[in-house]
Parts: structure tokens; sequence; C-alpha cells
């Protein structure tokens, strides 16, 4: 399976990688529902309801409590996932990556070309007068007051740039993201279960000729793909690691 990965690497000439938290989980990073994610931790609310905008809006000092605790991580490094969709990229044949991670892994390995459906916590801004504001801000408002972080310009609080539950993708990014699975010949979508609408209904919009689903458990899409492999997506695409005949 890896050799006929590599074959339909060769030829495309225009790929597009749509993933989700399996690519990061190699980096040290948990996802939510394997076994060891959040939703299988002990909270007083369940995780869908401590990072959703009702309860941002409603518990806000819970919320930062909570959101720098699961989701500001550190030290977590790009791996041979993120490493060669970057190589792929500079080759001339990844034309964008599709994440609905928020861990800004992708351009640390060297891409450039990412639309993050679901944002960053690299990002965070004001939500008064729009002022951005680095991870750091966040995590230093903790020992500050109700550990609310506010703008030291206007005062407002200083929202991380990510996409809440209860909130909608930016219509921006979405439109990029289909335009560019649209026109790929090549979609391969790794380290997700297809879970999360409406980002997993993008698969809908890719006409190409070959579908490529790399995921360690089942997912919808896995019917209609052309090569479909069930192991890690950073030694799958590891072409150092790609012994397999």
């Amino acid at each position: 399976m890896i050799r006929a990965l590599e074959e339909i690497l060769a030829e495309t000439k225009n790929m597009v990688f749509f993933g989700g938290a399996g690519v990061s989980t190699e980096s040290g990073i948990p996802d939510f529902r394997s076994v060891d994610g959040l939703y299988h931790q002990k909270f007083k609310y369940p995780p869908e309801t401590m990072l959703s905008h009702s309860f941002y809006e409603r518990h806000t000092d819970e919320f930062y409590d909570f959101y720098r605790q699961k989701l500001i991580v550190h030290g977590a490094k790009p791996n041979a996932a993120h490493l060669r969709l970057a190589a792929l990229e500079r080759e001339g044949k990844c034309k964008a990556v599709v994440t609905q991670n928020i861990d800004g892994l992708h351009q640390a390995a060297g891409s450039r070309v990412v639309y993050e459906l679901h944002g960053s916590t690299l990002r965070n801004y004001c939500t008064r007068c729009g002022k951005f504001f680095p991870v750091s801000f966040i995590e230093d408002a903790a020992g500050v007051g109700d550990g609310i972080p506010r703008c030291d310009e206007c005062g407002g609080i200083v929202k991380p740039d990510v996409v809440l539950y209860e909130e909608g993708l930016d219509e921006q990014t979405m439109e990029n993201a289909v335009n560019a699975i649209r026109k790929a010949d090549t979609l391969i979508v790794g380290g997700t279960s297809l879970a999360v609408y409406p980002a997993a209904g993008l698969l809908r919009y890719f006409r190409g000729d070959n579908l490529v689903v790399i995921n360690k458990q089942p997912t919808s899409a896995d019917a209609m793909a052309n090569l479909l492999i069930h192991e890690p997506i950073g030694r799958t695409l590891d072409p150092n690691d790609n012994v397999e005949a």
C-alpha cells in the first residue's frame, strides 16, 4: 500500500491534503475522541460544553482556565507527516493543506498554503479593538485577577482565534478550501475520523482521480477511497520509513 501511495504522489500534479487531529497526535498533541482524548477525561462540564461560545460568554474565567490547561501545548514539533507535506508543496505537488487542527504545526514545518478551518491557538485578538496578541498573552493572564486576558490598550477581552462550538467557520477560509479541493487531482484525507461537520462535508467537492484515506480507524469515506491505509499517518508519509514493497 505504501508503494501504491508513492506511485500516486509521483503522478499527481495538484494534490490537496485534508487532515485532522491524528496528524498532530504523533507530535504529542492529544485529540478529543481517542481513549486518552479530552472526551474521556473527567471535568466539571463536558469538553464540548466548555469549548462552546455560550460557555465562553457565561463562564469566561472557567473557559480560560480550561483553555490554558488543555488547548495550549508546549514543545510540540512537526512530525514526519507535516514535513513531508511541506516538501511536497516545495516540489509543486501539494497545492494546499486543509486542516481542522489549531496548533500551527503545518506552518512550522514549512507549508505556506494552509487553510485552518478551526482557527489557531497562535492567534489571539481583542474582541473590542481587534489588536492581535501572541499565545503567551493568554498564558500570562492566568495569574492576574480573574485570569481573563484583557487588552492592554482598550481593556477588551482577548479571545483565541479558534472556532468554538456554536460558532460558524470563517467563510473565506471555507471558500478557499472548497476551491482547492475542487481543483485537486488527488485528495489525501489523513488523521481524521470525518465526524466533525461542516468540515467533513468538504469531501463532496472532490472530483479528481485519487482519493486516499490514511487513518488508523475506519472513516465514513473508506468506501469511496481509491487507496485505504489504516496506519499512522507520519509513518505512512515518511519516505525514509516506507520499506514496504
